[in-house]
């Protein structure tokens, strides 16, 4: 069975996210378990936001943490907002 283009995708980046973590100093088991969920927030924010600032999102998540940990709590904090704005803008 093929991978789907999702799939591949997520591949990619895995792959790229390894080789740039390691140019950075980063461990990258560090970084890699965090793909999916930054991607989920880059999408939701390019819907429900701006376009624009999706890639930038990902990058404030990164300035605002320090461990691993952080990055899945700063996500979590994030993606509630996003939820949060989205369910708002529904009930107007």
């Amino acid at each position: 069975m093929s991978k789907s283009s999702d799939d591949q995708a997520v591949q990619t980046a895995h792959e790229w996210l390894v080789e740039a973590s390691t140019a950075l100093g980063l461990a990258p088991d560090d970084v890699t378990p965090h793909i999916r969920a930054l991607l989920a927030l880059t999408r939701d924010v390019a819907h429900n936001r701006s376009r624009p600032a999706a890639p930038l999102t990902s990058f404030l998540v990164g300035l605002a943490s320090q461990t691993p940990q952080e990055v899945e709590e700063n996500i979590e904090k994030l993606s509630a907002l996003i939820n949060a704005t989205h369910i708002e803008q529904q009930e107007i």
